[in-house]
C-alpha cells in the first residue's frame, strides 16, 4: 500500500511539474490597483492586469508542431491522470473491503469476549455456590462428630 501511495504521489509531481515551474504573475500597483477596483472579478480586463490570458493565437500564427506536440503531451498528462484516478479508486475499494472486513472479525471477537465474560460470570457464581454448599455439609458433619451422632447427609457433588 505504501508503494501505490508513492508511485501515485510520484505520477501526480509527475503531472504537475509544469504548474509549479510557473511563475506567479505580476502584481499591481499604485495606480493599477485603483483602476482594477474597477474591473469586475473574472472579466477580460481584470484578467489583462493580471497578465493572465485565455485566448489562443490565431491558426496561421501557430507552428503546427508545436500544436502537434501540444496535443501529444496533453493526452498522456491526460492518460497519467486516468491511470492515476482508477489506482485511487482501486486503492479505494480495497481500503474499504478491508476495512469491511476488520469490522466484521471486531464484532466478531467483541461478541465471543462478551459470550467468554458471561460464561466465566456463571462459573464463578457456580463455584461459589459449590463452595458455600461444601462449607455447609462440612459444618455439618462436623456438628454430627461432635455430638457423636452418625450424619447420613451426602456429601456436595464435585
Amino acid at each position: 500500500m505504501i508503494r501505490f501511495t508513492l508511485a501515485a504521489g510520484t505520477a501526480l509531481l509527475i503531472a504537475g511539474a509544469p504548474v509549479l515551474a510557473q511563475t506567479t504573475p505580476p502584481q499591481a500597483t499604485g495606480s493599477a490597483k485603483a483602476s482594477s477596483a474597477n474591473a469586475v472579478s473574472g472579466s477580460e480586463e481584470w484578467l489583462r492586469q493580471r497578465g493572465e490570458s485565455y485566448r489562443s493565437a490565431p491558426d496561421s500564427g501557430q507552428n503546427p508542431a508545436e500544436v502537434a506536440e501540444t496535443v501529444r503531451l496533453n493526452a498522456e498528462i491526460a492518460a497519467r491522470n486516468a491511470a492515476a484516478e482508477q489506482a485511487e479508486a482501486e486503492g479505494a475499494a480495497t481500503f474499504e473491503q478491508q476495512s469491511a472486513r476488520w469490522r466484521e472479525e471486531t464484532a466478531r471477537l467483541e461478541t465471543q469476549r462478551v459470550q467468554y465474560e458471561a460464561d466465566l460470570a456463571a462459573a464463578n457464581a457456580a463455584s461459589a455456590a459449590y463452595g458455600r454448599a461444601r462449607a455447609a455439609w462440612e459444618a455439618e458433619v462436623a456438628a454430627c462428630e461432635r455430638a457423636r451422632r452418625v450424619c447420613v447427609t451426602p456429601s456436595p457433588k464435585d
